[in-house]
Formats: structure tokens, sequence, C-alpha cells
């Protein structure tokens, strides 16, 4: 992925944040060399590996998973709030039009799993993820029956790719003098739509975290 130094991120625990707050990934690959991409519920386990593991699950009908006995490398997509950024919140000119825009790209070779009580774990645990905001969580009493969760077990893959490389890029004007930096925040947190306000908040974010690197 093509990141300008201003917009890169190499923290292992921003990095991480990211993917855990954005787990929602587009999977690709390749078959005799044509690209094939799934978008997939992942999990990220960052103490597992010098760069962490992801664990996730897809149907068995999706052939996708029969491309993993290639060896080849598959890259993980994970994508955050994005807005489009008009030059008019600028200070400074002259200026056009950009996007701005977070993203996680995570490298490697992702290799299937079958163990029962894996595979039954990693299932529970991506339920608990995406359940632990509501107030009442699901399953509410109580598990699945057994012969129920085994039917459906047997109707997915699981799977696992140690990541092998990791690149972070939070295209959010830092590239640009405070004045405009402050005028997009602005200008995004008048936005009607949630994505503008997630840019802005992220964009809020950002500046701390440089306040906070500058002063280290």
């Amino acid at each position: 992925m093509y990141i300008p130094s201003a917009f890169r991120v190499d923290d292992p625990a921003r990095l991480a944040e990211f993917i855990q707050c954005h787990g929602f990934a587009t999977l690709i690959t390749f078959d005799a060399g044509a690209p094939f991409a799934s978008h997939l519920p992942m999990l990220f386990r960052p103490e597992a590996g010098p760069h962490g593991t992801l664990v996730s699950h897809m149907a068995r009908a999706n052939p996708h998973w029969e491309h993993f006995a290639s060896g080849g490398e598959a890259l993980a997509i994970f994508h955050g709030p994005h807005s489009y950024i008009s030059p008019s919140w600028y200070s400074t000119g002259p200026a056009v039009p950009t996007w701005n825009y977070a993203t996680v790209h995570a490298y490697g070779l992702p290799a299937i799993f079958t163990g029962h009580d894996r595979v039954v774990a990693l299932l529970r645990d991506t339920v608990a993820t995406y359940e632990n905001s509501f107030e009442r969580p699901w399953p509410a009493e109580g598990d699945l029956p057994d012969e129920y969760r085994d039917k459906l077990i047997h109707a997915i893959v699981a799977f696992e790719i140690p990541v092998t490389r990791i690149e972070g890029k939070f295209k959010l004007s830092q590239n640009r003098p405070q004045a405009d930096v402050q005028g997009v925040i602005d200008g995004l947190s008048r936005g009607d739509d949630a994505e503008s306000r997630a840019v802005a908040r992220m964009m809020l974010a950002e500046a701390a975290a440089q306040r906070r690197e500058s002063s280290t």
C-alpha cells in the first residue's frame, strides 16, 4: 500500500485497537492468477506471534478457503471511517478536494483449523465481541443446543492468519497546517451523517496522539 510518511501508523497498539474497532474485513487471495475476495468478521490476537494473529470463519460453501492450500499470501483489509474533504474548509490555498480515511492492511499465510473445541471457542468469542455492547446480549439464556451448534459448525471453515506484516494508513489531513486541520474537523462535525462525524473524532484522536509523541 502506498503510504506517505505523514499518514503512516506503525504503533502496534494503535493498529490492534483499530482492527478490534473495525473488525469486518475484506480478505483477498489469488486463485490461478485472479483475485478473489470475501467479506468477513475477524478477531485479532495481538499477543499471538510477532505481529499478532487473525482468526475467522467462512461458509464451507464459499470456495475461498480452498485457495489456502496453494500457500499463497492473503491480504486482510480493515476499513475505518472515510469522508470527502472540501477545500472550502481550509484557511490556506490554493487547494483541491480530497478524501480522508483510515485503513489497516494485514498480510499472512492462512491456515485452516478443525479442532471442535477451538472452533466453538472462536464462535463464542466472535459472538461475545459483537454482542457486548447490547443491553441484553444473545444468547440471553444459555448456549445453543449442542446438536444444533455442531450442525452449524459442519457448515463453516475456521482459519487463522499469523500476520507476517501489517501496515496502517490514517490519512487525516496531517499534511495540512493546523488551521486547516481544525477547519476540516469543524466541517465534518457539522455534517449530518455518522461517517463524517466519525472521521472528525478520529482526526481529534490523531492530533492528540501526535501531541503526545512530540512531548516525549
